[in-house]
């Protein structure tokens, strides 16, 4: 199995979740890195209730999936209550972050890889 980081472009990646360590980005909410080419990365998060993903932007444009429980999802100034099977695009260079209202995990996309989370 090949699961690091420095693959070729147009080599496969298999990454077995067990195998994916949780690394704490902040109080309640933990981030693992999942399979990742140089051009795209996944990522699960999982929150704890009143875990914040703190007001941030990147170069990267973002999707966020949200596997299980309840988000309030900022945008810009744009703000929205996502549930289990919501999804939503962060544009590259937009403010955004969240809020759980509810345990759950986001899973995130982002393209190019976010090199700082490796």
């Amino acid at each position: 199995m090949n699961s690091d980081s420095s693959s070729e472009p147009g080599q496969p990646s298999f990454v077995p979740d067990a195998q994916a360590a949780w690394e704490t980005t902040g109080p309640g909410v933990r981030r693992k890195v999942l399979a990742h080419g140089p051009d795209l990365m996944l990522t699960r998060v999982a929150f704890e209730t009143g875990g914040v993903g703190a007001r941030h932007n990147h170069p990267h444009a973002q999707l966020s999936y949200v596997e299980s429980g309840v988000f309030a999802y900022t945008i810009a100034d744009e703000t929205q209550t996502l549930h289990a099977g919501d999804s939503c695009y962060v544009p590259p260079l937009a403010w955004h972050g969240v809020e759980c209202l509810e345990a759950g995990v986001l899973v995130d996309a982002f393209t190019p890889r976010r090199d700082d989370f490796l």
